[in-house]
């Protein structure tokens, strides 16, 4: 398992627990939104602590590489001087010193050469601890986008989550109760209203033909003071 997996493995099981923990237990959808961005600041944090570990070590073996490589360098012209010096002790007929020198250069390459393989027996890991890094950072700037998005979404989220939450309950408080018609309600008024202007219209007509008799009964005085006087006017000889 590679540096990469592990680091982000971990952290991704972490999130996803904290994620699912926070869903299943979900009352408040903005409390939820909330605590999700909390947990995913979070991991990246703990991310970014691992990936900063990560890149110091590679940091170190690069430090080290380079001070080999120095070092190497450095026992490079120490066997080239000393060979210099070799040589002219041997012109100047000083074989024994010469010899010395001689040495001095066979211990100076050993030790270049010694570094040369440290060198290249840490190249290999150090490349791959320079690809994984890479790897890391950008998969560390992919969390930080997806927080960017979860921040920006966190506001819609929640106004959604409570207008589907406030239309549950509205469904739910209409399935419970029972709905009753207002124009049932209204059409009994009406009816109602129709009868009292019924009752009122008898009354009337009642009034009406009270009234017509009272008439009557003058129209039939009249007359019998028509009879009445005629009668008179024929008895006194008119």
């Amino acid at each position: 398992m590679t540096k990469k997996q592990s680091i982000f493995g971990r952290i991704g099981q972490l999130l996803k627990a904290n994620i699912n923990d926070a869903i299943d237990s979900a009352e408040d959808p903005e409390k939820m939104l909330a605590q999700m961005e909390r947990d995913y600041k979070n991991s990246i944090a703990d991310a970014e602590s691992s990936i900063a570990e990560t890149i110091g070590n590679l940091r170190l073996m690069e430090d080290d590489a380079a001070a080999d490589k120095e070092a190497a360098q450095e026992w490079e012209n120490k066997a080239r001087n000393a060979s210099r010096k070799a040589d002219e002790l041997r012109a100047a007929g000083n074989t024994a010193e010469a010899d010395k020198f001689d040495n001095l250069v066979k211990v100076a390459l050993g030790k270049q050469l010694e570094l040369e393989k440290e060198i290249k027996t840490a190249e290999p890991t150090i490349q791959s601890q320079q690809e994984v890094v890479e790897k890391l950072k950008t998969a560390l700037n992919q969390m930080k986008t997806k927080l960017t998005e979860l921040q920006s979404k966190r506001s819609s989220l929640a106004a959604r989550a409570k207008t589907a939450q406030a239309q549950k309950q509205v469904n739910e408080a209409i399935g419970s109760v029972d709905i009753m018609d207002p124009l049932s309600e209204v059409n009994r008024f009406e009816e109602k209203v129709r009868r009292e202007e019924a009752k009122v219209r008898g009354q009337a007509e009642l009034s009406m033909s009270s009234l017509d008799k009272q008439f009557e009964s003058l129209d039939g005085l009249a007359d019998d003071a028509e009879i009445e006087a005629r009668m008179a006017a024929l008895k006194s000889g008119g």
